[in-house]
């Protein structure tokens, strides 16, 4: 099963197969001798076309599903299944029982192959294990001898040698971080402990907390973002150090939207401002001096990395914004996040907003660091705006296009060591 599980998604036999499937299957469909039959090809692609933009639209614009516009390779690539589906229905009727299992096989064929794009734009799925679950489902709770006792080391990252073994790699836990304070019930935490943490001697490590996507899941940062590989490279860089990495869940179900703050929605700002930091404090052995923090996320999370930076800089003095939002958002209308969250009270929202604090209060000494795809041209435009407002409120701002990547997991993914290296910085750890 384990060979199973490790089967990729996204290159070697799968993507192959899917592209034989998906070509074989456009054929089959696109061939007939039949007059007319190109003009019924164009017009099973119009209907495709005007299908899924009607759906994008009812998506964004009616239901509020998403706060943003897909981005257009996935628009791209979820033409050729519907109309390769509408091409399919249209020979049915003149067909015999197996050219119809063959119409419904080519279809398929495309569909599969659509799908494995669609994913891999994403990259937040790479193997049969991301998509199942099983992997993420192996990793244990958190055990009494991980956690803090007593006041803990006093030696820093910038003094501590290691003695003794110590092993190669961190390792990664589950927690459920209770909203004592707030009364939010979010879903199980996931705690990254690098190679420094298990050592004999682990000294006083720095604390990144991380926020996913939306909709999504703490677990996205361990599939999409490759968590454990990315600090476990960090560590290998500088002699097992690295943060300890708790991933938060903000919105409590895969496609809740707390927009991270103190609303009619939920206490999602005193859940993560109070309830978290205390949680790590008194559960983790970890540095209690929060110029060692930091807090960070993608997309939705990269938002609301933004505002517990700007809301909370005594706790997180440290950002890290990888393809963030502008501002909190329920829809792409900002009408309806403003009435859902604050009613009509407008004001009350935007002194919310990182826009908003950035620009009455001043932020010397903090740092923030926003990376976002080269293909993301609206996070873009987003990123330069919030870099901007950033620098004139007095943070200490690097900001960095990901070549080739859009709005998807390779983001972080590939932007994850320059930033690490950024608060590296400013957090003392030698390379």
């Amino acid at each position: 099963m384990d060979f199973i599980s490790d089967i990729s998604l996204v290159d070697g036999p799968v993507l192959w197969l899917a592209i034989a499937a998906g070509v074989s299957g456009s054929a089959y469909l696109l061939w007939r001798r039949r007059r007319m039959w190109l003009v019924v090809i164009l017009a099973a692609a119009a209907a495709a076309v005007g299908i899924i933009w009607l759906v994008h639209w009812l998506l964004i614009y009616v239901f509020s599903t998403f706060p943003e516009e897909l981005p257009r390779e996935v628009l791209a690539w979820s033409v050729p299944p519907v109309a390769a589906l509408l091409l399919a229905i249209l020979r049915l009727p003149r067909s015999s029982w197996r050219g119809r299992v063959a119409s419904i096989a080519a279809a398929a064929g495309v569909v599969l192959l659509s799908a494995v794009q669609i994913n891999a734009y994403f990259g937040l799925n790479h193997t049969v294990a991301d998509v199942t679950g099983t992997a993420v489902a192996r990793i244990g709770p958190l055990e009494d001898s991980l956690k803090r006792h007593g006041p803990g080391t006093s030696v820093t990252v910038r003094q501590w040698q290691a003695t003794g073994d110590m092993p190669s790699n961190g390792t990664l836990r589950k927690a459920t971080i209770p909203g004592t304070e707030s009364g939010f019930a979010a879903r199980d935490a996931f705690v990254y402990l690098p190679p420094a943490y298990l050592a004999n001697n682990r000294p006083k490590l720095p604390v990144l907390v991380l926020f996913a996507g939306q909709p999504g899941a703490p677990a996205d940062w361990l599939t999409g973002g490759a968590l454990r590989s990315q600090m476990d490279r960090f560590a290998a860089r500088h002699g097992g150090v690295a943060p300890v990495v708790v991933v938060v869940d903000p919105n409590g179900t895969p496609n809740g939207n707390t927009l991270c703050m103190d609303s009619k929605i939920a206490r999602a700002d005193t859940y993560l401002s109070r309830d978290v930091p205390s949680w790590i404090r008194g559960t983790l052995d970890v540095d209690q001096d929060p110029k060692q923090w930091a807090v960070g996320g993608f997309s939705f999370g990269g938002t609301c990395a933004m505002q517990m930076g700007t809301r909370h800089p005594d706790v997180y003095p440290s950002i890290l914004a990888f393809s963030s939002e502008k501002e909190p958002a329920l829809a792409k209308e900002r009408r309806k996040t403003i009435e859902a969250s604050f009613g009509e009270d407008t004001a009350a929202f935007e002194s919310q907003t990182p826009l908003g604090v950035m620009e009455k209060q001043k932020f010397s000494g903090k740092a923030a660091y926003f990376a976002v795809g080269s293909r993301d041209p609206e996070f873009i435009a987003y990123m330069n705006l919030l870099a901007d407002s950033a620098r004139k409120a007095g943070f200490d701002v690097e900001a960095r296009q990901v070549p080739n990547a859009g709005h998807s997991w390779e983001t972080p993914a590939k932007g994850m060591q320059a930033a690490l290296d950024f608060l590296a910085a400013r957090w003392g750890v030698q390379g």
